[in-house]
């Protein structure tokens, strides 16, 4: 079976390296809030091109914690809207109704599944303060009509960049295109701990003095807590890990993206659905390559029987959950169709050769 992806296998390409920083770490004695998480923190915001970068527990409280801090700064209170993508892991909307903002949801372009940037100024009213955009599947999606829009409404663009270290727009990183942008280091994405933990990135000071102080109790000097904060730290091991595989990650990239290009260019079957080529502009990452197809319950019970493991990303859209339970009777057609169709075929980087063939051969030979 050729694997949705291989962590194990990725892992161990690191392994020895890896192994003697973690022992460094648990040697050190120092488990919290040291050199390891400085350490990766600096790189991280060298390698986005970023002022400021900041460990924390996870990427939905990377994001949470960006609204949080924007609304102990006065930019934004409860009540206030937030224009995000109704294509998106239901992440992105949590962070925004756990501050108790207001998600505003836009249709994705069936050109790229991103936010159709054309459709968001239509969206905007008096009480909209910010623009959560999401690097679906490790895809850019950024444009200096959206700048313009930001600017004319004077409000903040956050990055989602769960899924896209490493992407660039016009040579500029992910996370680094707006105000600020929330990481996700699960171990499934291009950059994965060994665990869950996630990052903040920014070139604002004050956000960022802001962002810090919330994740670690509220406070900035210990015992003395100016927010009724969070604990949400990124710890020495999970940063010790990280720092490592930062060193590959656009070397890493660069093999996903040799995949993706295959794939746009020899799968050749007039059921599947293929992502489009990057623009001049855009440099995606992959992290995940989607097909579509409206056989898809077909199409993916025919690869796993022909030793192919796929996934769907992802089955339901957020308004159809029942967490929002209160927007379950709200039409998003092209997001409701992309989740009815979207299929995830295996890419990372120690797909080799011959499973990559294997894949687009498998694909072509498919019959509705």
């Amino acid at each position: 079976m050729i694997k949705f992806l291989d962590l194990q296998k990725i892992n161990l390409s690191h392994q020895a390296e890896i192994e003697e920083r973690l022992l460094n770490t648990f040697r050190s004695g120092w488990y919290l809030l040291g050199n390891e998480v400085k350490n990766f923190e600096e790189n991280l915001a060298k390698h986005t091109g970023s002022k400021y970068a900041i460990g924390v527990a996870n990427g939905l409280d990377a994001l949470r914690l960006i609204l949080r801090a924007y609304i102990e700064l006065g930019i934004m209170q409860k009540g206030d809207e937030i224009v995000v993508p109704a294509n998106t892991y239901i992440a992105s909307i949590l962070a925004i109704s756990d501050n108790g903002l207001v998600p505003v949801l836009v249709e994705p372009s069936l050109d790229h599944y991103n936010i159709d940037i054309d459709k968001v100024e239509e969206k905007i009213t008096s009480k909209t303060k910010g623009i959560l955009i999401v690097h679906l599947y490790g895809r850019v999606i950024f444009s200096e009509k959206l700048k313009e829009i930001a600017g004319k409404y004077q409000l903040k663009i956050i990055e989602d960049n769960a899924q896209a270290i490493g992407a660039k727009w016009k040579n500029a990183n992910t996370g680094n295109l707006g105000d600020a942008a929330g990481f996700s280091f699960y171990p499934g994405k291009n950059l994965g701990a060994l665990g869950d933990a996630g990052g903040i990135t920014t070139n604002d000071d004050t956000l960022a003095k802001t962002i810090r102080a919330l994740a670690n109790y509220g406070s900035s000097q210990k015992y003395v807590n100016i927010y009724q904060g969070l604990n949400s730290r990124l710890d020495e091991i999970q940063a010790a890990v990280l720092d490592v595989k930062l060193k590959y990650i656009d070397a890493e990239n660069d093999r996903r993206k040799e995949i993706a290009a295959r794939y746009i260019d020899e799968i050749e079957n007039p059921n599947i659905v293929l992502p489009e080529n990057p623009s001049d502009t855009a440099e995606h990452v992959w992290h995940i390559f989607i097909i579509r197809t409206e056989n898809r319950e077909k199409l993916q019970n025919y690869l796993t029987e022909n030793g192919v493991q796929t996934l769907i990303h992802y089955p339901i859209p957020p308004h159809k959950q029942e967490a929002y339970k209160e927007w379950n009777d709200w039409s998003f057609p092209i997001t409701e169709m992309i989740h009815n169709e979207v299929l995830s075929l295996p890419i990372s980087p120690v797909m080799s050769d011959e499973e990559i063939v294997k894949v687009i051969k498998v694909i072509n030979q498919f019959n509705v």
